[in-house]
């Protein structure tokens, strides 16, 4: 007891004297640095650049607030929740063997896991209407916007289109501020222009940019092409607005290329003219009608385009409407409702978005001879396409430009796996079920294969790959077959699915 005391003493001494020490060194400027002296400075007063002489410039910068300020109000995040029921299972589990860290929202009973998901929006009507991303709302269970003053709101799934890219909301919210769909045929590369939306959870982020190019190909559907722009587009931007000069709609961004997963520069936007005759569509029919010719193109299998004068048919389908027009095997069509045909693309996209059950002029070239033809267009079938490619005469068979939604299961054969592997290294890819697909939440309209193994820092395992450079591998089979006609010196673009989100990138071969 004693000892205690004893040590207690020295404990409270100790602590006393450095309490003194720390006072005295306080007075007399021991703490205050090596000296206590104080600095002097001024700071400057005027700014390197007279406002006058940069008028210009300060216009410019005034006009841009006022655009984006009016923009705002129209432009809404998305957020939405899915419920996915856990199984209690020894197996493998698709989850934990694509994705690193898949059950960090696992409630402790494990009867269930919560999944959100952000994108962005814009309202397009009075009535509460907002455009998104069909990729954004696929398969969940709750959808809220939120609106610039903050406020949520829950939102009513309208319709969707997985081939388009398109879906519309409703929320019930008098007074909203609908933004003008513009008209995207009237763009050029060089205009300039704002993407909004809410990229990473960052609402009402705008980036700035311009129209780098038009006539970009969808890589899913035909019913329409893409605009790309340099304005910074990242995950959460899906389904938001670019914006012109005028505050109008001139595209719904949906995709990038990347190498990082991030903006690299280059975007991809839904053209608003598409834009509006999908929202039409859909608000009166519930869902996208899509017009049918019935004619295959004779194209170029390297860049499925005819050439520079119009499409060949190489075909033409029994009971079709260009059947009924009487067109032929080798006539070349010049122009279709009054626009010009270069390409087979092209052709594509007008033929889906024309009127139905009305005569339209086709103009095309006969033994040489220009003649012009009416067609009247139906709804394509379902399972159909709006037009096929065949190969040139002498040319190898193609990959057909889209996806077919019922490939067989196939398995590659040796000669095809040793190419694969020369050119892509230690890269393996495996089949994507109906019953994976469903289990890994995919959105739907995914066909591809899936990635197992990869030494690209552009590629993860349980990335859905479904074209390369416009060529689809639906199948393994088919994966192989394209990446052994790849060249092995040149960069490849892949069209992939990534945790629900579509994206472009560009892989080099090893």
């Amino acid at each position: 007891m004693k000892n205690f005391l004893k040590f207690l003493v020295f404990v409270v001494l100790v602590s006393l004297g450095i309490s003194l020490l720390y006072d005295y060194r306080m007075k007399h400027g021991g703490l205050v640095g090596p000296s206590a002296t104080p600095e002097k400075y001024s700071l400057a007063t005027a700014p390197p650049v007279d406002r006058k002489e940069i008028g210009t410039l300060e216009e410019f910068n005034r006009e841009r607030r006022t655009l984006v300020s009016n923009i705002l109000p129209s432009v809404v995040s998305v957020k939405t929740s899915k419920k996915i029921a856990a199984r209690r299972q020894y197996g493998l589990d698709p989850f934990e063997f694509f994705f690193r860290n898949p059950r960090q929202f696992r409630n402790p009973n494990e009867e269930a896991m919560v999944q959100n998901s952000l994108g962005s929006g814009v309202i397009v009507t009075n009535e509460g209407h907002i455009i998104t991303n069909s990729h954004v709302v696929d398969q969940v269970d709750e959808i809220e916007v939120q609106l610039s003053d903050g406020r949520t709101k829950k939102a009513r799934l309208v319709g969707s289109d997985s081939q388009v890219d398109l879906a519309v909301l409703k929320i019930d919210e008098p007074g909203v501020k609908p933004l003008k769909l513009g008209d995207s045929d009237a763009v050029q590369a060089g205009d300039m222009v704002l993407a909004i939306g809410n990229p990473f959870g960052f609402e009402e982020t705008v980036t700035e940019g311009i129209i780098s190019s038009k006539g970009r190909p969808n890589r899913v559907d035909g019913f329409g092409d893409f605009l790309q722009t340099d304005a910074a587009i990242n995950p959460g931007n899906s389904g938001g607005p670019l914006i012109n000069l005028s505050g109008e709609v001139i595209g719904i961004n949906t995709a990038i290329i990347s190498r990082t997963g991030g903006s690299q520069g280059i975007g991809f936007a839904i053209p608003s003219n598409t834009v509006r005759v999908a929202l039409e569509s859909l608000l009166k029919k519930g869902r996208i009608i899509r017009g049918y010719l019935g004619i295959q193109a004779q194209v170029n299998p390297q860049n499925l385009t005819a050439n520079e004068d119009g499409v060949v048919v190489g075909d033409v389908l029994p009971g079709s409407p260009a059947a009924d027009a009487h067109l032929q095997k080798g006539d070349v069509i010049r122009k279709f409702n009054g626009r010009d045909v270069k390409n087979f693309p092209e052709l594509r996209s007008l033929v889906a978005q024309a009127e139905l059950n009305k005569k339209i002029e086709v103009e095309v070239m006969r033994d040489g001879k220009p003649l012009k033809v009416s067609a009247e267009l139906r709804e394509q079938p379902p399972d159909s396409q709006t037009a096929r490619a065949i190969p040139q005469p002498g040319q190898p068979n193609p990959s057909n430009p889209l996806p077919q939604p019922n490939a067989p299961d196939t398995t590659p054969d040796q000669d095809e796996s040793e190419s694969n592997a020369n050119l892509f290294g230690s890269m393996r890819v495996s089949e994507l079920t109906p019953d994976l697909a469903k289990r890994l939440d995919l959105p739907t309209g995914v066909h591809g294969v899936i990635v197992d193994a990869a030494d690209f820092p552009e590629l993860q395992r349980g990335d859905v790959i479904e074209e390369i450079d416009q060529q689809p591998v639906t199948s393994v089979n088919e994966f192989n077959k394209v990446v052994a006609g790849l060249d092995p010196d040149s960069t490849h673009v892949f069209s992939m699915c990534r945790h629900r989100v579509r994206s472009f990138i560009v892989v080099r071969p090893r």
